[in-house]
């Protein structure tokens, strides 16, 4: 390839170097953010061989070229443009300019979340390896294979230990990325994360039942009670509490003398940040967190089937305006109050949109007479069904419109069969094939059933709409949009 040549093909087509403000890569995907959108030949991008798809996300406007191209395409574009190398984060900043307060919300959530994402992955998983050793009947009847194997046992409780370790202690991992985003010291954020699951305190699992028994510890300070009860597995105390200590930092170290600031300003932002959140900010948070989560689970069992399918028809529109992150904060709170939400439902929908998203691909790689769309629908199907959608959903299936209907038609199709199946996943993951190892042992078949069903509905509505097309076009299934 000619990659000095893509490079300028690039360039003309997207406005020329003064419509870029900001240009990174990842992997497989040149990420711009252009002055003007407006200025963009969508027409010219579609047709050069070497671009895969594009789509507009998050103020970005990112170019699909593929693994190995990118590096090199990019490295003839910062030449062309005189732009130096810049981070994803970098560019991310930048896109975030063009943000609206909605979306510069979402995008927040997703700074603080997904950076956490694998160790709560790790976790969830090996929540997953433990029921599978510990749930009855799902290899032999009427025992599980701890039962069945006492040897286990111990490997079966370390195991759970280890899955625990990232939920017990939430806060902490929550604590350094949220302070971290906010703009204060991320250490703080640990101590701060760590004061709120301190041993000393009352477990916040068990403050529901102190609180019956009239059992809960307090502080007594100047005639005040103060609650001595932890926040292990909570989202929003921390949260919010991050947010305080962020800005009371930055304020502590504008007011106060150079020789001082090491000592006082982390000394005070803990100090008065901790008497914050016990007795104003954890007790309210806790109860707004406590009414969202239950507010949702209610939602999720009185709708039942009809809400899951509503649900699985909008995911991936949600998708596309990138409102999708926010599910990260929800997700990771039900995950975390597992013994009471009995895990995520969110993940197993998101799920079926995947898989959906892929189906519709590959019913338009068998369609399709194009070359180029062959290519790149063969490999954006496949990624779709293993979890990553951008390059069939951006790719394929939104240029052509009708397999993006396919798609969430098959999407509300295997919603509805999972929602009345109520499955439940553990653990994040890749949503889509391998979701399998994410979801409780005893729903495993129904979450593969649920999947053949968005899989096929989406494949066969797809094939019906590209058929109905062809009578309307002399040209048939070509693709080009009908």
């Amino acid at each position: 390839m000619n990659y000095q040549e893509i490079a300028k093909e690039i360039l003309a087509s997207i406005g020329d170097k003064e419509n870029i403000s900001a240009a990174a890569h990842c992997s497989t995907r040149l990420r711009l953010v252009l002055e003007d959108e407006s200025k963009v030949d969508q027409q010219a991008l579609d047709q050069m061989d070497a671009v895969k798809g594009t789509f507009s996300t998050g103020g970005q406007f990112q170019i699909i070229l593929g693994a190995g191209i990118v590096n090199e395409v990019y490295k003839e574009l910062t030449k062309l443009t005189g732009i130096s190398e810049m981070s994803t984060s970098d560019v991310k900043s930048a896109s975030s300019k063009k943000l609206n307060p909605l979306q510069r919300f979402v995008k927040m959530l997703s700074d603080i979340f997904v950076p956490i994402i694998p160790a709560i992955v790790a976790g969830g998983l090996l929540m997953g390896i433990n029921n599978v050793l510990t749930a009855q009947d799902l290899f032999i009847d009427g025992k599980s294979l701890v039962d069945a194997n006492p040897g286990l046992t111990d490997l079966a409780a370390l195991i759970n230990t280890f899955a625990n370790a990232a939920f017990v202690f939430l806060p902490i991992l929550i604590g350094f990325s949220a302070t971290k985003r906010f703009g204060g010291n991320p250490y703080l954020g640990v101590a701060l994360g760590m004061l709120m699951v301190h041993p000393d305190l009352l477990n916040g699992y068990n403050y529901g039942a102190a609180t019956l028994s009239g059992d809960v510890p307090v502080w007594k300070i100047f005639g005040f009670e103060i609650e001595k009860v932890g926040y292990q597995g909570t989202v929003l105390p921390v949260l919010v509490a991050s947010f305080i200590l962020a800005q009371l930092e930055t304020y502590i170290r504008k007011i106060t003398p150079s020789a001082l600031d090491n000592l006082l300003t982390p000394l005070l932002s803990i100090f008065i940040t901790g008497i914050l959140t016990f007795t104003l900010v954890g007790p309210l948070t806790r109860s707004a967190g406590n009414l969202l989560t239950d507010g949702l689970v209610w939602l999720y069992d009185s709708t039942g089937f009809i809400g899951g399918a509503i649900f699985g028809l909008i995911y991936a529109p949600i998708v596309i305006t990138g409102m999708h992150h926010s599910f990260i904060a929800v997700e990771t709170q039900l995950l975390a109050d597992i013994a009471k939400t009995g895990g995520s439902f969110i993940f197993p929908i998101a799920a079926m949109s995947n898989i959906a998203q892929g189906a519709a691909t590959l019913a338009v790689l068998l369609l399709t007479k194009d070359q180029k769309v062959k290519g790149v629908a063969s490999a954006a199907g496949i990624s779709a069904l293993l979890g990553i959608t951008e390059p069939a959903m951006f790719g394929v299936n939104l240029k052509l419109r009708y397999p993006f209907i396919g798609a969430i038609i098959g999407s509300a199709a295997g919603s509805l069969f999972i929602s009345m199946l109520k499955v439940k996943a553990i653990a994040l993951g890749a949503a889509g094939l391998p979701g399998i190892i994410s979801i409780k042992p005893g729903s495993i078949i129904a979450y593969v059933i649920s999947m053949a069903v968005a899989f096929v509905v989406a494949f066969v509505v797809t094939i019906f709409l590209a058929k109905r097309d062809a009578v309307k076009t002399a040209n048939g299934v070509n693709g080009k949009a009908a």
